[in-house]
């Protein structure tokens, strides 16, 4: 059974130009940014002089009866439906080029539909292809002001119709439910027309009629001009580093679809073949959904030296940039294609935690709100309260140690290692027993005593052992506060009948113990193999039919610890069990939103946040089975 997705995406580049349809045929509603909040696109194949819709829904002027939808296919980097009505059979391709090794295609603000047409009753017919686009595509909200249009000839054969608002404020605003309302949307088509239409608000829209190929290639484009700001300044996405143009740009995507057609249909076959084989067919079918929501809710800058920024938004939790605790969860897809990325998101942390605006000896959770990167904003910035100083200590501690593994050498870690010394030896003399403090679950709560985060600990010092052996240095110091608080860890967690506790000081509870995956995807070996699998299996009884909760004190889940969790089984049968529920979660969920990473396990139903890059987190098994993580060193015991 194929996975119905919950929202599907349609155009994903970045946190402001992302477009899906949250119904299962695209013509039941109209499409939205990833908010929710309309950004809307019309698709009408007029056959034979009768208009038909097989995008969007009906406008308020035009009451216009819809194709019938026969398939829906979400692939990687592509979803594709087709219709029939009067006669012919038509294909709606749309395509993203977020390849993650090409930065050039990964943040090209480009994305495609190709619409192809074959008649299904012998019969000859007339077929023009008509795409609009609303003014919601530039502003916050459609009429929050008036909008310029421009009609263009571009190389190629291009047409194409410019949009944006009168008031050109960049990079003014930051938030976390808001669209972009700077900088222009493109409409093309290629060998077609391009035109403006008022219809209750501004429309641009593009038509093409070839009939010999049957066929035609829209693309949409956006120009932010500059992309974040950056400790007060204003940096520019990596496409146009240089000043390159966005009529350059939508030229160059028409030059090499044809590429980037068959690169996308390659690396999706590569990538479901090898899910299936680490996880099954619906585990397949959940990467093949969330990769674009992950890459799509970042965006990728270049900073004042020249160096790689990947920027996460923390997609409706609060809109936090460069979120420590969202990069650590996401960190298994760009450890698997791309570790670069995963210093991307590392460096403007340690830019900021070495700076004298950060005052404390542990890590910060964020460096801004969304696009602006100035300083943490969670917890009123530096106020002590609720700050979180092992969760972020030990995420950067392990992200740096997994991604000096993964390269084969620490360089990336020893240009930061005076403040990885600093966090770990905050962990060595904090980490074991922590305090009543804020970790990345306590939706119920702060919690003292936590013995997930524990883990985390301790697996982070192990990370720093790593990282000083790579540098050729003697880890030996945290290797052995590692193994002796793994030591201690284990009877003071457990519950006695072969599980551990969610709390030191609370017997007979549980929790997922997610963050000892790190043990067994290093080989470390600090924790007994039957201690974990009796953990593993203690959890059965706590799987409801979407899902294991968190823990025990509430009903609902986070996907990414999920699958984390799942990666501990011994064998893929049971790894599958485990993942099932997650699978109909999606599958049966009556919210109609981007992939929601927090749900309950009761109905299925979003509890908050949706569209984040913690489903990155989704793959850790395929990461887990590539034994890319998997350390061969040794350190002084």
């Amino acid at each position: 059974m194929k996975l119905r997705p919950p929202a599907v995406p349609l155009i994903t580049v970045d946190p402001y130009f992302s477009v899906w349809s949250a119904a299962d045929r695209l013509t039941d509603t109209p499409t939205a940014h990833w908010t929710g909040k309309p950004n809307s696109l019309l698709g009408v194949a007029k056959i034979d002089g009768v208009p038909f819709r097989f995008m969007g829904a009906e406008t308020e002027k035009e009451e216009i009866p819809a194709m019938e939808q026969i398939s829906l296919e979400v692939e990687a980097l592509s979803t594709t439906y087709q219709f029939q009505a009067a006669g012919i059979e038509l294909t709606a391709r749309f395509l993203s080029t977020l390849f993650p090794e090409d930065y050039e295609h990964l943040t090209r603000p480009v994305s495609y539909l190709e619409i192809s047409w074959r008649p299904c009753d012998q019969q000859p017919h007339q077929v023009e292809i008509v795409v609009r686009a609303s003014e919601e595509l530039c502003l916050d909200t459609r009429g929050q002001m008036p909008v310029e249009t421009q009609c263009l000839s571009l190389g190629k054969d291009i047409a194409c119709a410019k949009m944006g608002g009168t008031k050109q404020e960049i990079l003014a605003r930051k938030g976390d439910d808001l669209r972009i309302d700077w900088g222009y949307f493109y409409l093309a088509v290629q060998n077609g027309s391009v035109s403006v239409r008022k219809d209750g608000m501004t429309w641009v829209q593009a038509a093409a009629s070839p009939e010999a190929e049957k066929s035609a290639l829209f693309a949409f484009a956006y120009d932010d001009v500059e992309s974040i700001t950056y400790f007060h300044q204003n940096l520019r996405s990596y496409w146009n580093r240089e000043g390159k143009s966005i009529c350059t740009a939508i030229e160059e995507a028409y030059g090499d679809f044809a590429v980037c057609k068959a690169r996308a249909a390659f690396f999706h076959q590569r990538l479901f073949a090898q899910a299936v084989e680490a996880g099954g067919e619906q585990y397949a079918q959940l990467l093949a959904l969330a990769f674009r929501q992950v890459l799509a809710a970042h965006k990728l800058v270049i900073g004042p030296d020249g160096e790689l920024l990947y920027i996460s938004k923390e997609c409706f939790s609060n809109g936090c940039s460069a979120t420590v605790d969202i990069s650590y969860p996401s960190s298994p897809l760009f450890l698997y294609y791309n570790p670069e990325l995963i210093k991307g998101m590392m460096r403007p942390i340690f830019r900021y935690a070495a700076s004298g605006d950060w005052p404390f000896d542990f890590a910060p959770h964020d460096v801004g709100t969304y696009p602006h990167l100035n300083g943490q904003t969670y917890s009123n910035g530096t106020d002590p309260k609720d700050q979180m100083p092992v969760e972020e200590c030990g995420n950067m501690l392990i992200m740096a140690a997994a991604l000096s593994v993964v390269q084969g050498n620490a360089a990336f870690a020893g240009e930061n290692l005076a403040l990885l010394t600093q966090w770990a030896d905050y962990l060595k003399a904090h980490g074991l027993d922590p305090e009543n403090q804020l970790c990345t679950d306590d939706f119920a709560g702060h919690l003292a005593h936590n013995c997930n985060l524990s883990l985390k600990s301790i697996m982070a010092l192990e990370g720093m052992s790593i990282i000083l052996t790579l540098l050729g240095k003697d880890g030996g110091e945290y290797h052995r506060a590692a193994k002796e608080m793994a030591e201690q860890w284990l009877p003071m967690a457990a519950n006695g009948d072969g599980s551990f506790r969610l709390a030191f000081d609370r017997p007979g509870t549980f929790s997922m113990k997610y963050n000892i995956i790190w043990d067994k995807l290093f080989g470390t070996g600090l924790f007994p193999k039957e201690a974990v699998a009796a953990e593993f299996a203690s959890y059965q009884k706590h799987i409801t039919p979407y899902g294991m909760p968190l823990d025990n004190r509430e009903t609902y889940t986070k996907s990414d610890w999920q699958v984390w969790t799942a990666s501990l089984a011994e064998t893929k049968e049971d790894f599958m069990a485990f993942i099932e529920p997650l699978w109909r979660a999606y599958h049966e969920t009556p919210s109609r939103v981007p992939m929601s990473d927090w749900y309950q396990t009761t109905d299925a139903r979003q509890v908050s946040f949706q569209n984040r890059t913690v489903q990155g987190g989704l793959f850790l098994k395929l990461l887990a089975e590539s034994g890319k993580c998997r350390w061969n060193g040794s350190v002084s015991r």
